[in-house]
């Protein structure tokens, strides 16, 4: 009996096809290289923010943020343009950033922090909205590039160099941008540590109205405590002064959630007028929705204190490597030839907030 096809046409056997294992290999080598890109340039920068640190310790009216930066930016002279370098400054100065602004949440207890800042609201909101009008004003004024300017406002109205960090994604502001400003906000929060003590004496501040004046007017966590302790020290006050300060500044810090919310939506409804597409995700970044989770994680789920140092430690200095990637990245020379209207800017932004600060405390 014949097995033949009865067609007459052979069978010929199904084909395989099988991948060549040096091109899996290939494949993985090139994942491997591809997540081992950032590497180099996220150590320059960890070995950067962990100098800044240590310098911010020992001095801290320049603090590890402004440090980073200027040793950053030292270096960008020697350095610049080193492609292997480059993913990794990238990675840190976007990525790192943002997970830093996350991660700033878990310490924002939202229904402590407002519990005990009742009293300071009506100064507290005077500040912003006096260093957020001043910012929009001098704008217009001096005619300066709307990021730069928002970044000022916002990095003197809200809590510093955190706030400029957690817009500057927001509103797409380049790195020179963000050096600047932050440069700026530091430089009058230096100046404050020195003044803020002498206006309180010359009015006859209690420790409660000095501890709001500080918290609601100096912009920086750092120069916040220290001017406050500085306070408590020649009142021999042990902390009192302090405990009030660090609480109003806290509450400031509350008002990145609505502004860099705010700025999302006009930032993305900007670009919709002019490519007619709305795009609701670009709108609501997912990292400024993180921190909002990790403020609400820290209010309403108990999280052991030594967990919330951590993890707010952790934060300040992604903070700081973040900065330090901005210095690599930012070119010195054009920085100080482009400083004179931001430091105008930043004058009269912290002008009126002192102004209205001061006024909120007679009513």
């Amino acid at each position: 009996m014949s097995l033949s096809n009865p067609k007459g046409k052979s069978e010929s056997a199904p084909v395989i096809l099988r991948k060549d294992p040096a091109l899996d290999a290939g494949d993985a080598d090139a994942g491997s290289q591809k997540l081992l890109r950032p590497v180099p340039g996220a150590i320059l920068s960890a070995g950067i923010a962990g100098l800044a640190w240590a310098i911010g310790g020992v001095i801290p009216v320049l603090g590890a943020p402004l440090s980073a930066i200027l040793i950053g930016m030292a270096l960008s002279l020697v350095i610049a343009d080193k492609p292997i370098l480059k993913p990794g400054i990238d990675f840190t100065s976007k990525k790192l950033l943002q997970t830093a602004i996350v991660l700033l949440g878990f310490g924002l207890n939202l229904a402590l922090i407002l519990e005990i800042g009742r009293e300071s609201l009506l100064a507290i909101v005077g500040a912003i909205t006096a260093g957020l009008l001043m910012a929009f004003l001098m704008q217009k004024a001096l005619k300066l590039p709307g990021r730069i300017s928002t970044l000022i406002g916002v990095g003197s109205a809200i809590c510093g160099g955190s706030a400029i960090a957690a817009t500057a994604p927001v509103i797409s502001a380049d790195d020179d941008e963000v050096a600047s400003a932050i440069s700026i906000v530091v430089f009058f929060n230096v100046i404050a540590l020195f003044i803020f003590p002498i206006i309180g004496q010359m009015l006859n501040m209690t420790a409660d109205q000095f501890g709001i004046f500080a918290g609601a007017a100096i912009n920086d966590t750092s120069s916040v405590t220290a001017a406050a302790a500085i306070w408590d020290n020649a009142n021999q006050l042990v902390t009192t002064t302090l405990e009030t300060a660090v609480t109003v500044k806290l509450i400031r810090t509350l008002a990145i959630i609505p502004i860099t919310l705010s700025l999302a939506y006009y930032t993305a409804k900007t670009n919709a007028n002019t490519s007619n597409k709305f795009n609701a995700k670009k709108a609501f970044p997912q990292f400024i929705l993180w921190f909002i989770v990790a403020s609400l994680v820290a209010t309403f789920i108990p999280v052991p204190p030594a967990i919330t140092n951590m993890l707010r430690i952790a934060s300040r200095f992604l903070i700081v490597m973040a900065m330090a990637a901005i210095g690599l990245k930012t070119n010195p020379v054009k920085l100080v030839k482009n400083s004179a209207k931001p430091l105008a800017m930043g004058l009269t932004c912290s002008l009126a907030i002192i102004a209205i600060t001061l006024a909120m405390l007679t009513i």
